[in-house]
């Protein structure tokens, strides 16, 4: 039998060009943060190879509306069998329904939104009418969900407010980052463990005890658990060991490393092989 190979569903990177600048100014924003690798896809490959990672899901964040062009062709120029790349929409953008609807028709899974370099709060109706299109689309949605690091804590996309968005739009592929919620994992527990939320898993083990980890993603329904690393921000191979050192039931572990991607992105039974070039 074939081996299948991990997928990192949370990764970051820009053009190589751009990255030095871009990473500089993130990190001078999150004092204390350190940065694993320098951004590019090229390390971002290497990494994955040491790491046994076969596709990295690649967030992009488009911090004002003109950005969607740019950030939408440089996604096209770099999808290959390892990268798999989500394009931005702007909140404040006038055509954001319609780029959704584009988005769709060149041909990618989802997008990414963040709610504070988006300024936005996720149960706005300017929000709600973008989930609405996304769901018409079947469109993944990634969303940065908690607090963030580099910014004031805002509840600006918490539990109750997830729940909300789950229940009017049951049919939106909604994903929660950061194990739910970042550092509002009581709420978590509380309000989203147990339901049909999908919540990938970066940038929390290394924030919460180990038996809190374990209790919600014993907890959570196994289908609907992710791995992640919000990689230039986490190493790789230290997320994969800290998921391993959980202890967790090897079918969960399977689907949380790769079963549960592989189904979302519509890659079905047979993993593809592991190439870490660039699309040519």
């Amino acid at each position: 039998m074939r081996k299948h190979k991990n997928i990192d569903f949370h990764t970051h990177a820009f053009p190589d060009a751009l990255a030095p600048r871009a990473m500089q100014a993130l990190l001078r924003e999150a004092p204390g943060i350190k940065a694993y690798l320098n951004g590019t896809l090229g390390d971002l490959a290497r990494s994955m190879q040491i790491c046994d990672v076969q596709r990295s899901v690649v967030c992009c964040i488009a911090t004002k509306p003109s950005q969607f062009d740019p950030i939408l062709q440089w996604c096209e120029q770099v999808r290959s069998e390892a990268f798999f790349p989500l394009p931005s929409v702007h909140p404040a953008d006038p055509d954001r329904l319609d780029h959704i609807r584009q988005i769709k028709a060149r041909g990618f899974k989802g997008v990414k939104l963040h709610p504070f370099y988006q300024a936005f709060y996720a149960d706005e109706d300017r929000l709600l009418e973008m989930y609405e299109v996304m769901a018409q689309e079947d469109l993944i949605l990634v969303m940065h969900t908690g607090y963030d690091i580099a910014f004031p804590r805002q509840r600006r996309a918490d539990p109750e407010r997830l729940l909300r968005i789950q229940q009017d739009f049951p049919g939106l592929k909604l994903v929660a980052t950061h194990l739910g919620a970042w550092q509002q994992w009581d709420e978590v527990e509380a309000l989203l463990m147990g339901r049909d939320i999908r919540m990938e898993i970066s940038f929390s083990m290394e924030f919460l005890a180990q038996e809190q980890v374990r209790r919600i993603m014993l907890n959570h329904p196994s289908k609907y658990l992710l791995f992640g690393t919000d990689s230039p921000w986490t190493d790789q191979a230290s997320a994969l060991k800290l998921l391993r050192e959980l202890d967790l039931p090897q079918d969960r572990l399977e689907r949380i490393l790769w079963g549960n991607a592989a189904e979302l992105l519509g890659l079905g039974d047979t993993m593809i092989s592991c190439a870490h070039g660039l699309k040519g």
